[in-house]
């Protein structure tokens, strides 16, 4: 799987797999659901991500709105991978995706599907798109850690 995520046509079908089929893309009507609305002033990205954290697992991710190809395809892949995860782990992987975003050493195994967005840094009018959603999930997870 490594050598196929270094194909550059393999990542753009990544990418547009998870646009065009987005996962976890609708909002639950719960209010155990903690919710974060995101806008951007550079594109047409506006979504909300919700996301059920109980003790120290993220149990369920969800989300809507109106967002380009990279923030809807970004948010859909961090819904996979944070869904079921502790909190420690969520943590590690968003610094993983923080640390790639900003060409900074990272591992690709933790990331999975994500690393098909690496080459978003080299695109600086894209990484607000890219990180829009971790953004909105980091702020409930921290949210949840500091009602403890």
């Amino acid at each position: 799987m490594n050598s196929l995520l270094d194909d550059p046509a393999v990542l753009r079908e990544l990418i547009m797999d998870h646009y065009q089929y987005p996962r976890n893309h609708k909002l639950k009507e719960d209010d155990s659901y903690a919710s974060v609305h995101m806008a951007s002033d550079s594109c047409i990205d506006d979504i909300t991500v919700q996301a059920k954290i109980h003790g120290k697992t993220i149990e369920d991710i969800c989300f809507d709105g109106i967002g380009c190809t990279i923030s809807t395809a970004s948010t859909s892949m961090m819904s996979e991978l944070l869904i079921g995860k502790s909190i420690e782990e969520a943590n590690q992987i968003i610094e993983n995706y923080y640390a790639m975003i900003n060409e900074k050493e990272y591992d690709p195994e933790v990331l999975q599907e994500a690393v098909a967005l690496k080459g978003v840094s080299k695109q600086a009018n894209r990484i607000n798109c890219a990180t829009i959603g971790w953004k909105a999930i980091r702020q409930m997870i921290d949210e949840s850690e500091n009602k403890k």
